[in-house]
């Protein structure tokens, strides 16, 4: 059996007793089972740091954010900042994978804690980060992990991409206005809702811009799909701009150049660009829909255009 070697961190004042312990717990969606794996996180390690006669207490970072990139987890910030502020000498983890699947991400952390003198824990793997040839194992790791991810994030896109050349679409109809569910799951016309999609439209036609179209709404006490007594104008741009009112699908509209960075920027011909027409049924005729886009591209001085929202 081959030696294992760590170091346990010297006490930043000698007249403290005890090493001050956390633990890092996170899941990476908010499905019923996930959350019940943090609840299981948190409990375990509350007790097993609270059991340590030698261990002070210094808290629990428990996050349920999924994604590769540490900006995004509020939690292993507080951490991180906790351990500068010198509140943590011992963090404890299930695993390196929760710590994060960004190479560069875990190796800068490691490094920065391994200044300040913190050491971290990964229970799975069971290995200290500050062992002898362990940031090499680390890198190893760290790299297959953000490998596993990317893999995920193709087949996501695969996935996606596959679903509409098959002319499948998804639409939260709980945030687009027309449009419901009926009992069989299929997108239906909501007539009610359907009314006032076209008068936003016949309203724009009849010389309306986007300030005035929502004074006329809240005038006559219309509300948005999502209940609210004040529209925005954004909102009201976005429906006279939607071709899913005249049936037409275009996707996908954006894409993520870097699955690491996460950001989403618009789809300008890198991606494959899929049109499905006739997708479901329209609400607006192609006739108005094509009139409104001419009139929004020939804008006059009493309505500008920055960005593609009308004022």
């Amino acid at each position: 059996m081959s030696k294992q070697i760590f170091t346990i961190p010297a006490r930043r004042n000698q007249a403290d007793k005890k090493l001050k312990v956390a633990a890092y717990c996170r899941v990476s969606t908010e499905h019923e089972e996930q959350r019940q794996s943090l609840k299981s996180q948190v409990v375990y390690y509350m007790q097993k740091i609270c059991d340590n006669p030698d261990w002070d207490f210094a808290g629990i970072y428990a996050e349920k954010e999924s994604g590769t990139r540490v900006d995004n987890r509020d939690e292993i910030q507080r951490l991180m900042n906790d351990c500068r502020n010198g509140k943590v000498d011992l963090i404890l983890m299930k695993s390196l994978s929760r710590f994060g699947r960004n190479t560069l991400d875990v190796l800068l952390m490691l490094n920065e804690l391994s200044r300040l003198n913190v050491v971290a824990y990964f229970e799975t793997e069971d290995i200290w980060s500050n062992e002898p040839r362990v940031k090499k194992y680390i890198t190893m790791a760290a790299a297959a992990y953000q490998e596993e991810s990317r893999q995920k994030s193709e087949a996501i896109k695969w996935g996606i991409h596959q679903s509409s050349y098959h002319g499948h679409i998804k639409l939260n109809h709980s945030q687009f206005l027309g449009y419901g569910r009926d009992e069989n799951g299929n997108l239906v016309i909501i007539e009610e809702e359907a009314k006032m999609v076209r008068l936003i439209y016949d309203l724009f036609l009849q010389g309306y811009g986007c300030r005035k179209i929502k004074k006329h709404l809240e005038d006559h006490g219309i509300k948005t799909v999502t209940g609210k007594e004040q529209w925005s104008i954004s909102t009201i741009d976005r429906i006279l701009s939607n071709e899913k009112y005249i049936g037409r699908n275009i996707t996908p509209k954006t894409h993520t150049p870097d699955f690491l960075i996460g950001k989403q920027e618009e789809n300008q011909g890198q991606i494959d660009t899929v049109i499905i027409e006739n997708s479901r049924q329209a609400i607006i005729s192609q006739e108005i829909f094509e009139a409104v886009q001419n009139l929004k591209g020939n804008l006059t001085n009493k309505e500008i255009n920055i960005n593609g929202i009308c004022f």
